[in-house]
Parts: structure tokens; sequence; C-alpha cells
């Protein structure tokens, strides 16, 4: 600590004309005041210790805040007038800044800054100002109100002692009184300038008076606050009070609290988003309720995330359709092979979208077996469009407020999927797809599947409510695609509201050209590889189909593609070679034995044996049903694991054969003693239904006479005990699966010859089909002469 005696300044001591400059900040510094001062930027601090080594004379000039982020700051930066000042103390820390105590000695002008010589800091050629002496009637009384008013300022102030009310009034001099009233103020730095730059002792006198009456008024106004709502406070009252006095200063001083800021910006986003007239109803009656709540109010969340919803959605913004068929055409046509139904549709929707731009959203549901490419159309459809695509899985949805959102009476409400779809897509007419709408789930919470009844009804969702939002949405722009691999668990109003679509498995030749197309580029780029690198013959590739995969899509077929792929990049890596050629022989090292073989002639090869087809959520398959006997007592045995439907179906297969024993060749002695086993193999999977009624009664027939079942044939259809065959359904999945398994001749029921329109004409051409409406024409049909 520096505190030898400063030299004397009288006021026979000239003042100097030129003093170094330091910059404050953050107050200001009135003529004999004592002033305590901390200088940590390091020019200034190299100022105060050259500054020790002389006079101890410094100039002391305010510079504004923002404008002091320099060091040294610029010359236009620094006030006109100052304070020169002696330095009283000095004391360094041992972090190199140095606490100063100062004392004020004069007022001065700025004539000229300059950059002293090899110095960092300014030093000023300054014009000491006289201070005005002058006193008349008007002075005293002024100085008698402001002594009066500080007293009062003194009194409901904390932090001034009541000593200063005695100083203040001990002092005669009206410039000394009003400089020491104004450094004592709780006055901004600006405030205090302004008042440091008057020199006229009358104006000065009037200026203090100014700022002690307005921080008077925040006294009085924050004492009137404190006497309404004193009493016993817990800390969210004690929260409340303060924030109510800063609002109340804030309004007393014309200032804007942020609670009135962010209501105008909702107001001016509600303004700019043009929403429909009952959503602006709605919003502005929200909005006058925000304008009321304090910002520490958990409703004040609530009301601003409601807002944000409604202010965020896509009210009248959408994407433009490409109204180009052939170029959307080319799209669909790059993006997915065959598949003519789901595209044939969209390209009609186009055209009408073409002549008829105000009409509505197709809803479409794409019904197929796994991997057959619904999810990748509904993408490649938006892409053909030029429109937003946005997927939502209803797989295992049980809530209804997943679809229609939770009311905002809730904790955590909020909208539901649909709306928080449209929002996160940007438009509103973005393609929406629904996937896996066949699994949803119903429980005590609701049922989504009567949710989206409104959704998915044209005539209604043009003003869909969502229980959140509470307002009408306009969904009828939206084109809703569904996506289901089976029909039956789809509820029927639901499924009346939607243009279905069969999306059947794929052929041989159609999964080999896809493999081609698009599945080894994938994973070719999938597992670093190039075309150069790997390369399938397309012997190859059948191989893998029917020996690997059993499937009506292709995701086995492209897992296995990728196993290979994986297996030549390995020794790609290894220095094993530089490339391959994936040909039949090669397929076993790196997909194992064969897992499927063609047992379709080895197990028909005895009587007794006849193939089914059979339909499941997987596409179509075929099965065996065997039959035999052995000594009994007359008994039908089923087993295999199959449900009522099938076990009746074999019960009246036996019946029909008894009632026509003689027109079979059949006699009683054929059924006397002796019981008749029916068996269905892969006994752990369940299995029901009637299509396998003609199967089984060709089974019974062909083992009681002995006679074997023509190589290569299947059957399907339902019987009655008068021998009638009826029809089934998923004949398109059963004769792609019959063709897949090499199966040259069908039996089906006449009434299904209507089911082949959508059957590819290749398959047609190599079966052979034939059409029955009676069992013994089946019969005459199926088993050897």
């Amino acid at each position: 600590m520096t505190d030898e005696k400063p030299p004397e300044q009288s006021s026979s001591t000239p003042m100097p004309d030129t003093l170094p400059i330091l910059p404050i900040t953050d107050s200001v510094l009135f003529p004999k005041m004592v002033f305590p001062l901390l200088v940590m930027a390091p020019d200034s601090v190299q100022l105060v210790d050259e500054t020790m080594s002389r006079d101890r004379m410094v100039g002391m000039v305010f510079v504004k805040p923002d404008e002091a982020s320099e060091s040294p700051p610029k010359p236009g930066n620094y006030a006109a007038v100052g304070t020169s000042a002696m330095i009283l103390k000095m004391a360094k820390t041992p972090d190199n800044r140095t606490q100063l105590l100062v004392q004020g000695l004069g007022r001065f002008r700025i004539k000229q800054l300059s950059q002293a010589e090899g110095k960092p800091f300014w030093q000023a050629a300054v014009e000491h100002l006289a201070e005005d002496v002058s006193r008349d009637t008007e002075t005293e009384a002024l100085m008698a109100n402001i002594v009066n008013l500080f007293a009062r300022i003194v009194q409901y102030s904390p932090t001034l002692p009541p000593e200063v009310v005695y100083m203040a009034q001990s002092i005669k001099e009206p410039g000394t009184l009003a400089d020491m009233i104004a450094s004592s103020l709780n006055a901004t730095a600006e405030e205090k300038q302004k008042v440091l730059e008057i020199l006229p002792v009358g104006e000065r006198l009037k200026e203090v008076t100014r700022i002690v009456n307005k921080q008077l008024e925040i006294l009085d106004l924050g004492k009137k606050i404190q006497d309404q709502v004193k009493g016993d406070l817990d800390k969210k009252q004690r929260e409340y009070y303060l924030r109510e006095q800063l609002k109340a200063i804030k309004t007393e001083l014309g200032d804007k609290d942020e609670g009135t800021v962010e209501v105008e910006e909702y107001r001016t986003k509600i303004k700019e988003k043009g929403l429909p007239p009952e959503a602006a109803r709605e919003a502005e009656r929200e909005l006058e309720r925000l304008a009321r709540m304090h910002p520490s109010s958990a409703e004040y969340t609530v009301a601003t995330t409601f807002l944000d919803w409604l202010t965020a959605l896509p009210w009248h913004q959408n994407t433009a359709d490409n109204l180009d068929i052939k170029k959307a055409r080319k799209v669909l046509d790059d993006d997915h092979f065959g598949l003519e139904k789901p595209k044939r549709r969209i390209i009609e929707y186009l055209a009408v979208r073409k002549l008829k731009p105000d009409s509505k959203g197709p809803i479409l549901c794409f019904v197929g077996p796994p991997g057959t490419g619904k999810t990748s159309l509904g993408q490649s459809i938006a892409r053909a469009l030029g429109r937003k695509f946005y997927r939502m899985s209803l797989g295992g949805v049980r809530d209804e407020a997943e679809i229609r959102g939770h009311r905002r009476t809730y904790v955590g409400a909020m909208p539901g999927r649909v709306i928080q779809g449209i929002r996160r897509a940007e438009s509103n007419n973005p393609v929406f797809m629904l996937d896996e709408i066949d699994k949803l789930g119903a429980d005590f919470r609701g049922d989504p599947s009567s949710a989206l009844l409104e959704v998915l009804d044209p005539e209604q969702n043009n003003s869909f409510q969502d229980h959140y939002l509470d307002v009408p949405f306009d969904l009828s722009k939206v084109m809703f695609i569904a996506t289901a691999n089976i029909l039956d668990t789809v509820p029927p109003a639901l499924r009346d509201r939607m243009e279905v679509l069969q999306l059947l498995g794929y052929t041989q030749d159609e999964k080999v050209h896809i493999a081609e197309r698009h599945l080894i580029a994938r994973q070719r780029e999938a597992n670093g590889l190039t075309a150069g690198q790997i390369t399938f013959t397309r012997g190859a590739l059948r191989y893998i189909i029917s020996a690997y995969t059993r499937e009506a899509g292709l995701r086995n077929l492209e897992r296995e593609i990728g196993a290979i792929c994986r297996g030549v990049a390995s020794k790609i890596a290894g220095g094993e070679t530089a490339s391959e050629t994936i040909k039949i022989q090669h397929i076993a090292k790196y997909l194992g034995p064969v897992r499927f073989t063609p047992e379709t002639k080895a197990r028909t090869s005895t009587p007794g044996v006849v193939t089914g087809l059979a339909w499941t959520q997987f596409g179509g398959d075929i099965l065996f049903v065997e039959a035999t006997g052995m000594k009994g007592k007359d008994r039908l045995i089923l087993t295999g694991q199959l449900g009522d439907v099938m076990k009746e179906s074999a019960q009246a297969a036996l019946s029909f054969i008894r009632t026509n024993a003689s027109k079979l060749g059949l006699s009683d002695e054929n059924f006397e003693n002796q019981d008749i086993h029916i068996h269905i193999p892969a006994g752990a999977i369940p299995k029901d239904g009637p299509s396998a009624g003609v199967t089984i009664l060709t089974a019974i027939v062909s083992f009681l006479t002995r006679r074997r079942v023509i190589k290569d044939l299947a059957m399907t259809g339902e019987i009655t005990l008068r021998g009638q065959v009826l029809p089934v359904g998923g004949i398109k999945e059963k004769v792609l699966a019959a063709h897949r398994a090499g199966i040259k001749t069908i039996i089906m029921s006449k009434e299904n010859e209507k089911d082949l329109e959508d059957i590819p004409k290749k398959v047609q051409k190599e079966i052979q089909f034939h059409f029955v409406d009676r069992m013994l024409d089946v019969l005459k049909l199926a088993l050897e002469k």
C-alpha cells in the first residue's frame, strides 16, 4: 500500500494543462469527492504507476461501457468533460490489479487527445473550468428543497447512513452541494455525467432535483407496494412481491417487461401466419389469458406451448404437385419394378389433379406380405408427386390419444401424432404413411382405429379436430397411404374408408430383375464394394432365390446377397482376391447348405399324399396332406395342430366319401374296423380355414383307392356335403407360392377363375389351371387312372 502524504494542492497552485487520462465506465467522479477505484486494464495500470512517480494528478473521464471494449478506448468515445483528481492511496493486488483512492479536484474540458509518446494510454490538453459560486434567492430555494428531498431518500434507502444528511446541510457552496448529492444517488453513470457537464450552478441544481425526484418516486412506489403486500410471506409470495415491485418500477419508467415482449411476439406471429378464423379466435383468446399471467405461473408454460403449436402448423403452406405424368411415371418405374396396379392408381390421381386442381387426396391401403415394397412405394410416390413424406408407425399403438392428442387439462399434454406429423412435414399436403395399420391395438385407454375414422374419411377430415388444439385443421389435401399385411384385423368401418390395393408377392423372374437392378447395388455400397469387385450371374441369383429363400417379398433375398457381399469383402480385405464373380458353385461356400429342396415329387409319389395351397400373412405357401389307415373302430384321427374349421372340413370330406362310396369304387369294407388318420406336417404351426377341404378329400380317396396323385399338382377349395367345390380367398398368393414350388397344375373352384386377372401372364402360361364345381371332377383330374 502506498499511503505517503500526497503533495498539497491549494487554490494558488496552478493545475497542469496536460493530464494523463484514466477512463472509467461505471461511475463519475465529482470535484471534492473521494472515490475508490479498481484498475484492471494493463495500460491503465501503467498510467497509474507513472503518475505515482510524478505529481499523482490524473484526469478521470467517463466512457460508455459499450464503447470501452477496446483498451484504451478510441478518442471519440471519451466524454467531453472530466474531473481532475489526486491519487490519495494506491495498493497492488496479487493478480496485477491496482486499487486506488482518488479525490476530485475540479472540472476540465478536453481540448485535444493525443497518444503519450511511447505509452499505451492517452493524455489530453485540457481547459480547467472555474466553479460557479454565484448565489441568489432562487439558488437558496433550490438548495433548501434539494436537501429536504435528499433527507427523504436517506430515510427510505438502507444503503445511505443518516450522517450524509448532516453533511449535506453543512455544505454552503451550491455547486458542491449538487455534486455531493448527485454522487450519493443511485443514478446511472450517464445521468451523473450530465450533471458533471453542467456549469451554471442553477441549472445543475435543477438537474439534480429532477434526478432526486425520480429516485424518490421509485422509493415511494416501492414503499407503497411494500405496505400493500407486507405480512407473512413464504418464499413464493416473496418472489412474487419482488417481481411486482420490478414490474411497477418498469411501468413507471416506461419499460416493457419480458412477458409483454413475448405477448407481442406471439401477436405478430399470429398475424403473419394468417390463421383460419376459428383458429385465430382461439389464439387471441389464449393470448389474452397469457397477457394476464405471470411468467412464473405453471399455466404460462401451458399457454405458450399451445401458441407455439398453433403458430407452427402449416395452415397455408403446401408443396406444388408435379403434374408431369411422364416424369412421375419414370420416377415410379425407376424406384420399383412391377407393382403396376398401385402405379396406375397414382397416375390416375395425377391426371385428375391436372384436370381438377381442387380434388381431394386419395386414401389408399397397400396390402401384401412383408418385403413387397409397401413402405418404399409410399416414399417413391411422394418423390413422384414432389411432396413431403412422413411415416407414422401404428404397430402396437393402443391409446386413442396417440391419434387425437390429449386435452390441455392434462400435465404434459401434446397434440396427436397426426398433427405432429403435419408440423414436421411443414406442409399441409404431404404423403402421410400410416404404416402397419393392421397391428393397431385397443385397451382401456380407447380404440385408436376408431379415432382414425375421422382422419381417413374424405367427408370429415377437412375439419379434423385434435383434442389438444381444439380447432379444426384441414387434412383433405393430405394423401394418406396405409399399409397392412392382412385386412382381417382392420375394423370393417375403417376398411370401408380406404381404397385397398393388393401388392402380390414377386415371381422368380421379377426377383432376379429387382436384385440386378436394386438389391445388389445397394448391398455393394453397404459393404464398401464396387461393381468391378463383385458380380452375380443370373443363374446364381435364381439358385439363391429357390434354394435359400422361400418368401413372397425380397427381404431374405437381400439379406443373403448381403451375406455373400460381406464374404467377398473379407477376402478382398485379406488380399486373397481382387474381384469375384458369384456362380452357383460358389454359393454354398458363403451361405452354407441348401435350406429348401423341392419335395413335391418325393412327397406325392405314394398314395394318400396330396399337395394343397395355403395363405399366410407372409404370402402363399404349399402344404402336404397325408392320409393313412389302420385297424380300429371307425374313428377319424386328425393331427398337425388343426383348427376347428379344418377339422370340420375333414369330417365333411369323410362323410361325402362314405355317402358316394359306390361312385368312387369303394365298399363298406373299406371303412369297417378301420381308423383313418389325417396328418398335415409342420405340426408346430397352427393351421385353419376351409380351403384345404378338397385336398383332404382327395388324400383320403387316394389312400383308400391306392391311386397316386399326378405329378406337380396342387389344389385348393372348400367342399360341401353335396360335393360342391366353393371358392376361397388368397388365390393370388397361393398361385405364386405354387409357381415358386414348381407346381405345373392347379385345381380350384370355377368361381375363382376371375381372381387370376392380377396373376402375371408368365405365371399363367407356365401353370395349367382346371376350374371345377364338383368334387368328383376334382378326383378325375387329380388321381392317376
